[in-house]
């Protein structure tokens, strides 16, 4: 499948008061066309600031590109101005913030706001720019769009602005589109109902979704492929599959053990101890390792690189070096492992877990 874009070795540092936070150490992913890329992990880990990179939307006076670029038709983002980067933004690559409130001026209607981008990259006139936004209104599933977009964004409810949000970001049909963390702000009935509208918009425009969330319950119905990401770096990546029925890192170890489950009667959830490292000072080996009841010595002194799992799915742990001893993942990750064909934990035809 052809890539659209393709992040390699990416590091970018703040320049804050108090020293240099290391925001991005070293990530690398590309997107496929067409495809669903969900990037999970705790605040904090980097995931919104990778997003706004790659639209150059982070405050040049106190963020730098230290390594490593973005490439995007052949172009690499990191080098473009910011009038270059204009012709790009909204148009090949589009993005829907988490607060579709505060994404919205509250003074123009709704209409004026989704034509914005279209009389911007388009060459419209401004009738033919409203019958594009009333057509952009009626495919995000809004009733009354001719009225409607008379409108300001008060007179909408919360998945209804999510809508508008969406229809902007979908104006001049991207390449791309970002969405970071779209259904936090709304109920779980409206969250379902956007999310199913994304994935009906991406069929029917035929665009790749970068998906920027921390509820995995989210990922599963979205994703084709996930990133986990933790302490400014991809720590594993694999199908959404892989990530949820063979996971291989501690980190998504913990992830995955502290979604509420159905299946568990438990009453305590599981909760990952300590906290995120401070990125004014990142530790020496691997970040997750104080964190982790699994960590070894070599944990604490290099940097683990990836180690092949799949074709697709890779983790960079220690535990799956060659020498590394073998260790028992937590009851709820053994319990998704027997679900997946290729895990050393799944149940064979006898019914028996297999190793």
């Amino acid at each position: 499948m052809e890539k659209i874009l393709e992040v390699e070795n990416l590091e970018l540092s703040f320049h804050t008061f108090a020293g240099e936070v290391k925001a991005i150490r070293g990530v690398n992913f590309d997107l496929k066309k067409g495809e669903t890329l969900a990037i999970v992990g705790e605040s904090g880990s980097g995931k919104s600031v990778t997003t706004k990179a790659i639209m150059r939307l982070l405050p040049e006076s106190s963020s730098e590109f230290k390594n490593g670029q973005i490439l995007f038709d052949g172009k690499d983002l990191t080098k473009l101005t910011d009038k270059e980067m204009q012709k790009i933004r909204g148009k090949d690559i589009s993005m829907i913030f988490q607060d579709p409130m505060t994404s919205l001026n509250p003074t123009m209607t709704i209409g004026k706001q989704i034509m914005e981008p279209i009389l911007k990259h388009q060459k419209l006139s401004k009738i033919e720019a409203q019958k594009m936004a009333i057509y952009l209104l009626q495919l995000v599933g809004m009733p009354q769009p001719e009225q409607r977009i008379k409108q300001y964004p008060h007179q909408f409810s919360g998945g209804q602005r999510q809508r508008i949000v969406i229809a902007i970001a979908l104006a001049c049909n991207p390449k791309i589109l970002i969405a970071d963390e779209p259904t936090t702000a709304l109920d779980v009935t409206i969250q379902a109902q956007i999310l199913e509208l994304m994935k009906d918009l991406q069929k029917k425009i035929d665009t790749s979704i970068i998906f920027i969330t921390h509820d995995l319950g989210v990922v599963a119905n979205v994703a084709d492929r996930v990133a986990v990401m933790y302490s400014g770096k991809i720590v594993e990546i694999g199908t959404v599959d892989e990530i949820f029925y063979n996971p291989q890192h501690p980190y998504t170890w913990g992830l995955l053990s502290s979604m509420p489950s159905l299946d568990v009667q438990e009453a305590k959830l599981y909760a990952i101890p300590g906290t995120p490292p401070d990125l004014l000072d990142p530790p020496k080996g691997d970040s997750f390792a104080l964190r982790s009841e699994y960590a070894m010595q070599i944990d604490l002194e290099e940097i683990p690189p990836f180690f092949k799992v799949s074709d697709t799915h890779y983790a960079a742990t220690w535990l799956l070096h060659p020498d590394a001893p073998e260790v028992t993942p937590p009851a709820t990750i053994i319990e998704r492992m027997k679900r997946f064909p290729s895990s050393r934990y799944y149940k064979g035809a006898n019914g028996g877990a297999t190793k």
